[in-house]
């Protein structure tokens, strides 16, 4: 290979990684967005806003073509090396955790879609709080992919456990109803689930997180104790 096509080739691979890191910021705001719009169609009681939301969905899905397609050129053109071959790999899983985000997000219009149908069951107060934290985790993990940012992604990681005290918070609320009012069953059991894809989505915000981890680090966390010492 002459210089100059050296040279070509080099920066192709720069601008193939340029848009492999854009595309994943893109796909990320999206799926906030998703989350936002999800539990607003839910708590303003907005169907219309949750049906445009489910269709929105679609555009999640192509983008996560398009960065794993990314992803398989960057790998089988370059055969990268070291820190570039993590943090392609790393992009790979990412996509799949956006692309589920957004699937959540989905599920949680559909619910929102069937519960605006019926009387409000109660105020929702920690659904909202669950989203907001769950949306935060969501940005901080592409954020800390982005910047190659060990510190926020340890920070991610420790905000699941608020999301999971929210819905086992949220849990027995929504049994005490169930159990003092059985017609009250469904509208609970639809919100239980709300609570779930957002707990979900937290969980997919952590996986992120912990994809961070070994991609600046090289050391892979998953299913260890956080108490081990090993962030």
């Amino acid at each position: 290979m002459d210089t100059t096509q050296a040279q070509h080739t080099n920066r192709q691979y720069e601008e193939d990684l340029r848009e492999l890191r854009a595309g994943l910021i893109k796909m990320g705001g999206l799926a906030e967005r998703q989350i936002a719009d999800a539990v607003d169609s839910l708590v303003n009681r907005d169907s219309e806003k949750a049906r445009v939301t489910i269709a929105g969905d679609a555009e999640v899905n192509r983008m996560d073509i398009e960065c794993d397609e990314r992803c398989l050129n960057l790998l089988a053109l370059h055969q990268p090396a070291a820190g570039d071959l993590r943090f392609i790999t790393t992009g790979l899983k990412i996509t799949t955790d956006l692309e589920r985000i957004g699937d959540n997000a989905v599920n949680i219009c559909e619910r929102a879609v069937e519960l605006n149908e019926e009387p409000q069951l109660k105020p929702y107060i920690d659904i909202p709080r669950m989203a907001e934290v769950a949306q935060s985790m969501v940005k901080d993990s592409i954020d800390a992919f982005v910047r190659k940012d060990v510190e926020l992604a340890r920070e991610v990681i420790d905000r699941d456990d608020v999301v999971d005290n929210l819905q086992h918070q949220i849990y027995r609320e929504l049994l005490s109803y169930m159990a003092e009012d059985p017609h009250t069953i469904g509208r609970s059991t639809k919100i239980l689930f709300v609570s779930k894809y957002l707990e979900r989505i937290a969980d997919h915000a952590t996986n992120i997180a912990e994809m961070v981890i070994f991609m600046v680090k090289g050391k892979n966390i998953k299913h260890m104790d956080k108490n081990q010492g090993i962030l």
